[in-house]
């Protein structure tokens, strides 16, 4: 169902003129929506008056007396966002501005289920910020397909438990009313290197305890019909049909190249891992089991990427996840995908590392948290509420 079209001089649609750097004057908005300068003063005026925006300070002259710069107000509410991995969970705030102001990572196992791992979450949000004045919205990355319509956890292979979770339900008791959003952690990563690189198309491989992908498509996160856009994990590894998935089916590169079916063939081999950190501290050191895997790993998961890169003609590749730590994985992915795919795809295609490293699932998810809250639509049935005192 389409949402109601807004009135591009309402206050919302003005709060993102502001917000993106459109306009940063009286002036600029009345030249910019074609209407009086009394009424762009009024709608910026409402935005002062709610709190959303203030006059930071002189803009550029356009001869005259030089305007007052409009800016969004970064201590008008806070978002929060949980990015939740395998065996560790990331949690920070941002102000409305997307600048972090707290960060905080703890050992948390996803396998410990969602009463505890949330609990945490909803702990550590409340010690952060004030969940009833300050906190706007908040948004929970996790290992494992979400239902983008219902935000529903669906059958993860690495979160025994989870399955049909209510992530937004789950912390009511912590967060009330705040709006929770949820979705998969490689998406959330997606976006946090976009925010870094605004690059129109990008797959992120999410290469850690286990495999994800997230794309960019027009800049723009790209979930698919029900959210399942990108999920490589589960794709089958020619020739590796002897392993077996925790999907239930054989092959699959999680099972095959993941930072676990790492740990897992690596003890079988008699080396002393037991997570992937250990593998990449291995590496460094160029311990040959270790690095003989990871090039493999990285083969497996260039030979699905190089299927991606041909069908998406990304502009780039970026690789994230602690086994993009790992020198022998990333060369590998990035030499099979160079000689699987088509010269047209590769010619200007640029496979990198994450600019944003551990931080990139919260960062897109405090952008994720900022769009929601900041929906014109949103702004401006919140400042109706308010006028009318409800």
């Amino acid at each position: 169902m389409n949402s109601p079209r807004v009135a591009p001089d309402s206050p919302g649609a003005v709060l993102q003129l502001i917000r993106s750097g459109a306009v940063s004057s009286r002036s600029e908005l009345a030249k910019y929506l074609g209407v009086s300068a009394s009424t762009a003063s009024s709608r910026v005026q409402t935005l002062i008056d709610h709190g959303y925006v203030e006059e930071a300070g002189e803009g550029r002259s356009l001869g005259g007396r030089r305007p007052r710069r409009l800016a969004l107000r970064p201590d008008f509410g806070y978002v929060a966002a949980a990015d939740l991995g395998s065996r560790h969970a990331t949690m920070a705030v941002f102000d409305m501005c997307g600048t972090l102001v707290h960060e905080r990572t703890d050992k948390v196992r996803i396998a410990a289920g969602p009463f505890q791992v949330l609990s945490w979450v909803g702990d550590e949000i409340s010690r952060a910020v004030n969940v009833e004045r300050g906190l706007l919205g908040v948004t929970v990355g996790v290992p494992g397909p979400v239902n983008i319509r219902t935000g529903q956890v669906v059958t993860p292979s690495r979160m025994p438990g989870w399955h049909g979770v209510l992530v937004g339900s789950e912390l009511v008791d912590f967060l009330g009313d705040t709006p929770v959003l949820v979705d998969n952690d490689a998406n959330l990563m997606a976006v946090g290197e976009h925010s870094a690189d605004a690059i129109d198309h990008m797959v992120f491989l999410k290469a850690g305890t286990g495999i994800g992908c997230g794309v960019i498509a027009s800049g723009r996160l790209h979930r698919g019909g029900m959210g399942a856009a990108g999920d490589i994990g589960h794709l089958p590894v020619p020739g590796r049909e002897d392993v077996e998935c925790a999907c239930g089916r054989n092959g699959c590169l999680d099972a095959v190249a993941s930072g676990a079916a790492l740990v897992r063939d690596l003890q079988a081999a008699g080396v002393a891992v037991a997570s992937p950190l250990d593998v990449v501290i291995l590496a460094r050191d160029a311990e040959p089991t270790v690095t003989r895997l990871l090039r493999e790993a990285g083969r497996a998961t260039g030979e699905i990427l190089a299927t991606v890169v041909n069908f998406f003609n990304p502009d780039a590749v970026v690789i994230g996840g602690q086994l993009s730590l790992a020198e022998p994985f990333v060369s590998s992915v990035r030499a099979v995908v160079y000689e699987r795919c088509l010269s047209m795809a590769t010619d200007d295609l640029h496979i990198r590392t994450s600019k944003v490293g551990h931080l990139a699932g919260v960062i897109g998810g405090a952008q994720l948290a900022l769009e929601h809250v900041l929906d014109p639509q949103r702004v401006n049935e919140q400042i109706e509420k308010k006028d009318q005192g409800l």
